[in-house]
């Protein structure tokens, strides 16, 4: 397990520039593109989605344990030799004749984490822009999101044939370094074997972090070996999956005989495109998996969305946050 250094800092907002995409500071080039703009006032009307959504926890919406800073009143108590005085409920004090203490419920952090298929099959995409492009579209606006309540950012890679790459939760701007340093790793073009977030999902269930965000961006290609992790996660935490998809995965145009290759696991395949009924096979087990797959996530009490790499996905990522259900 590969541990990222994080780097030292306050805890201070992120001022992430005008176009989100532009301050990961990445080459682009046509066959990598990336997610595209992402403009920061899109963004910012976004959060407005995000908050209602999926942002239930985030500071100042959730309670820290004992008693401290914060904006909802506890309970009042008689002064005592010791007591800050700037802790003094004046109108309370008036009212009893005697010294009264204010003692709020405390505000608490936000532990979020985000958990990013860097898998062969990320690199897939024959439309405007490879699955991880949006993947990393996604995960930008979730950082900022995060970044802009200083509340903490952690960042689990998988599925690059290596043990997971983890970045420990930090918050504000450095929370948000994190995340750009993980992005700057690009999927591997072939090989690492199947691709399962299980690991990584333990790595959640075992930390010690207060419920909170879980983010997890993946085309969720392959056995389902998850489930139990998931469930226990979801039990916690609030978990939102982005399920990135690219049309050629669901259906199968004709354009004659091809030879498949699976980049995970090298395997091919040669198969006529011509033949009606393998298209329509092809097609009808492709739309059966999505389902499974989301009937799965409705049973866990998971949120799903989808992004597409064809068409304007951060419009479709507002699209589905405005139908996605309620956070519980």
């Amino acid at each position: 397990m590969t541990i990222v250094a994080r780097p030292g800092g306050g805890q201070t907002a992120a001022r992430p520039a005008a176009d989100l995409a532009a301050s990961a500071g990445r080459a682009r080039t046509p066959a990598r593109p990336g997610p595209g703009p992402i403009a920061d006032d899109l963004v910012r009307r976004l959060e407005v989605s995000l908050t209602r959504r999926v942002g239930g926890r985030m500071t100042g919406d959730h309670r820290g344990r004992g008693l401290g800073e914060g904006l909802e009143l506890d309970r009042l108590r008689p002064y005592e030799p010791g007591d800050d005085v700037r802790r003094i409920d004046w109108n309370a004090t008036a009212r009893s004749l005697t010294p009264q203490v204010r003692e709020d419920v405390p505000d608490r952090q936000m532990t979020a984490w985000v958990l990013l298929d860097q898998s062969a099959s990320m690199q897939f995409g024959t439309a405007d822009r490879r699955k991880a492009d949006v993947a990393e579209g996604a995960a930008l606006v979730i950082g900022r999101f995060v970044a802009r309540r200083t509340d903490r950012l952690g960042v689990i890679t998988f599925g690059s044939g290596e043990r997971e790459s983890i970045t420990p939760p930090a918050g504000g701007r450095v929370g948000l370094t994190g995340l750009l340093r993980a992005l700057d790793t690009e999927p591997a073009d072939e090989g690492g074997g199947p691709t399962s977030m299980q690991r990584a999902l333990r790595v959640i269930a075992a930390s010690r972090t207060s419920p909170g965000l879980v983010v997890v961006i993946s085309d969720f290609r392959g056995a389902q070996d998850w489930r139990r992790e998931m469930s226990a996660i979801a039990g916690r935490h609030t978990v939102l999956a982005i399920e990135i998809t690219d049309p050629r995965e669901e259906t199968l145009v004709d354009v004659g005989e091809l030879t498949l290759i699976d980049p995970e696991t090298g395997r091919t395949v040669r198969i006529d495109t011509g033949d009606r009924r393998l298209r329509s096979r092809f097609d009808d087990a492709a739309a059966a998996e999505r389902a499974a797959l989301a009937a799965e996530f409705a049973r866990l009490g998971v949120r799903h969305l989808r992004l597409s790499t064809d068409g304007p996905w951060l419009t479709a990522f507002a699209r589905g946050l405005d139908t996605t259900g309620r956070t519980a």
